[in-house]
């Protein structure tokens, strides 16, 4: 599924992104070569961040 359809950025970019440790959308978009254009996606890859977060810090309990 897209997050980015300006970019063609789909759920496993940004997931790849934030893995290799984007905590921002900006970083998201620079991990994958490319930049904000509508920034409608902006919300959900917040979001797709703020839920990795909170999966790691109750792995890390």
């Amino acid at each position: 599924m897209y997050v980015c359809n300006c970019n063609g950025l789909r759920q496993r970019d940004v997931a790849l992104a934030i893995e290799a440790g984007a905590t921002r959308p900006r970083e998201v978009f620079a991990h994958n070569a490319c930049s904000a254009q509508c920034a409608k996606c902006v919300c959900e890859m917040r979001e797709m961040i703020q839920e990795s977060r909170q999966a790691f810090a109750l792995a890390a309990e």
